[in-house]
C-alpha cells in the first residue's frame, strides 16, 4: 500500500477502505508517512471532502491510535457534552454540576483556550489549588465518589489527532468538516462516552460562520455517532454575541457560580437547560425533553448543583470557599467602566472582537505555551436588543495596566453597534440534529 495512491484517491473524492484509512493513521502516527504527503492528503480532503463511511473509519482509526477509557465499573451510562467553542462559553462549568445533581455521572475531558475562545481548564484553574491533571485512577475515583470530574486530556488518548491537528494548523486545512468532525468525535469516543451531546456554535464568535456549514458539521458528527454506536444529538446555537455577560477566566467562574444560584444570564441559563434536558434524557433520567427541563429546573431549586460544584472543586484540590466568597479568586489591578456615548438600542456585540479584546488583555493565548492573566477580561452589562441611555455603564474592563485597559475600552466601544430603532434579540437555539 502506498500513500501516493491514497492521496490520488482522496483527490478524486473516492471512498477509502477500512484498511487504507488505518494504514494512513497508523503509519503517519508512527512517523513513517512524511508530513508533506500527509499535508497533501489533508488538502485533498479539504477540497473534496470524505464519504460518510470513510469519515467514520477515520474517527475509529484515530480512537485506536492510543489508549481508551472504559467506565464499565460505574455500571451506568456515561453522557458527555462538547462545544465547538465560542466567546464567554462557560457552559461546562454550569452544566456538569447541574446535570450531575440529577443523578447522571459525568466524566468530562476538557481543553485549554487558544485564540479568541476560552478554555474550560483555564477557567477552573483560576480557582486556587484546582487540579485538572488527575491520573486515570483519580479520575475514576472522583466520578465514583462525587458523580463528576473535569480533567485535561491525557497524552495517551488519540495521539493521531494531536499530531494531525498540529499539521492541519500550519497547512490551512483546519476548517475541513470531515477532519473537524473526526477530531472531535474520536476524543469523545476514546474518553468512553456512551451518549454524546454536541453544542455546535455558529456566528461571528464561532469557528463555523454560517448556518449551512454548522448544520453540515452537526450532521457529520451525528452520523459518526450513529455509525460507531453512540447516540449523538447536536444543538446548533448562536454565537454572534458573547454568551452571558463575562469574557475572561475569573469573570466566567463568577458568572457560572451565579448561574448555579439561579441568578445567571438568561441566555446561559437557557442553553444549559436545553443541553441538560438532552443529557438527562440520554441517561434515562427523563423520558422526554420537557420532562428533562422540568427535572433540571427542580434540581436547580434544591441547591444541589451548587453543592456538586463544591464537591468537585474540593475533590480536585481546589478552594471551594470561592463559591461563598468570590473575593478568594484573583482580581485585576485595574478595572474601568465603559459608558454609552449615545442613546439607542444595542444592535450588535461582535463576539469575535470581544474575544480578541479579552485575549489582548491577557485572558487568552496565541500559543498553548503562553501564560495567561486569569483576572483579565471584559464584563458586559448589555445584550443585543437592550435600550440604553447616553452615560449608562455598558461594560467593565479588567486588566493589569492602565494602558492595556484604556486601549481595551476604546475597542469595546467599536465592538458594539447601535440602532435608533428597537432591535429584536436573535434566537439562541437555531436547530437540532439527531438520528
Amino acid at each position: 500500500m502506498r500513500m501516493y495512491d491514497l492521496i490520488v484517491k482522496a483527490r478524486e473524492g473516492a471512498e477509502l477502505s477500512r484498511e487504507e484509512v488505518r494504514f494512513i493513521v497508523r503509519e503517519y502516527t508512527a512517523g513513517r508517512i512524511p508530513d508533506y504527503q500527509m499535508a497533501a492528503w489533508c488538502m485533498a480532503v479539504y477540497f473534496r471532502g470524505l464519504p460518510p463511511k470513510t469519515t467514520a473509519e477515520l474517527t475509529l482509526a484515530m480512537v485506536d491510535s492510543g489508549a481508551t477509557l472504559s467506565w464499565s465499573e460505574l455500571d451506568t451510562v456515561i453522557v458527555d457534552k462538547h462545544s465547538t467553542g465560542g466567546v464567554g462559553d462557560k457552559t461546562t462549568l454550569v452544566l456538569v454540576p447541574w446535570v450531575a445533581a440529577t443523578g447522571v455521572k459525568i466524566a468530562k475531558m476538557s481543553g485549554r483556550g487558544l485564540g479568541h475562545t476560552g478554555g474550560t481548564l483555564d477557567k477552573l484553574e483560576a480557582i486556587p489549588g484546582f487540579r485538572s491533571d488527575l491520573s486515570r485512577d483519580e479520575f475514576i475515583d472522583s466520578v465514583q465518589e462525587t458523580g463528576l470530574a473535569i480533567v485535561g486530556q491525557t497524552n495517551d488518548l488519540v495521539p493521531a489527532d494531536r499530531k494531525l491537528y498540529a499539521l492541519r494548523d500550519v497547512t490551512a486545512t483546519v476548517d475541513s468538516i470531515p477532519l473537524i468532525a473526526s477530531s472531535i468525535m474520536s476524543k469523545k469516543i476514546a474518553a468512553g462516552a456512551d451518549r454524546i451531546i454536541l453544542d455546535v456554535k455558529v456566528g461571528k464568535g464561532a469557528f463555523m460562520q454560517d448556518l449551512s456549514g454548522a448544520r453540515r458539521l452537526a450532521e457529520t458528527m451525528v452520523d459518526i455517532g450513529r455509525k460507531t454506536g453512540r447516540n449523538t444529538v447536536a444543538l446548533i446555537t448562536n454565537m454572534d454575541q458573547p454568551l452571558g455577560f463575562s469574557v475572561g477566566n475569573v469573570l466566567e467562574v463568577r458568572e457560572a457560580i451565579d448561574t448555579l444560584r439561579g441568578k445567571g444570564p438568561a441566555d446561559l441559563t437557557e442553553l444549559c437547560l436545553a443541553l441538560g434536558a438532552e443529557m438527562v434524557v440520554q441517561a434515562g433520567k427523563a423520558d422526554s425533553l420537557p420532562a428533562g427541563r422540568e427535572l433540571m429546573n427542580k434540581t436547580l431549586a434544591t441547591g444541589g448543583p451548587l453543592e456538586k460544584l463544591r464537591q468537585m472543586i474540593t475533590r480536585q484540590g481546589g478552594e471551594a470557599g470561592v463559591i461563598d466568597d468570590p473575593s478568594i479568586l484573583p482580581t485585576a489591578a485595574v478595572v474601568q467602566e465603559v459608558v454609552a456615548t449615545k442613546t439607542g438600542y444595542i444592535e450588535d456585540i461582535h463576539a469575535r472582537t470581544v474575544g480578541l479584546i479579552a485575549m489582548g488583555l491577557g485572558a487568552g493565548r496565541q500559543r498553548l505555551e503562553d501564560e495567561i492573566d486569569l483576572a483579565a477580561g471584559v464584563e458586559l452589562l448589555v445584550k443585543v436588543g437592550d435600550a440604553v441611555q447616553k452615560g449608562d455603564i455598558i461594560a467593565r474592563v479588567h486588566g493589569a495596566t492602565e494602558d492595556k485597559v484604556a486601549a481595551a475600552k476604546a475597542q469595546v466601544q467599536e465592538a458594539i453597534s447601535w440602532s435608533a430603532l428597537p432591535v429584536v434579540a436573535p434566537p439562541l437555539l437555531l436547530d437540532r440534529v439527531s438520528r
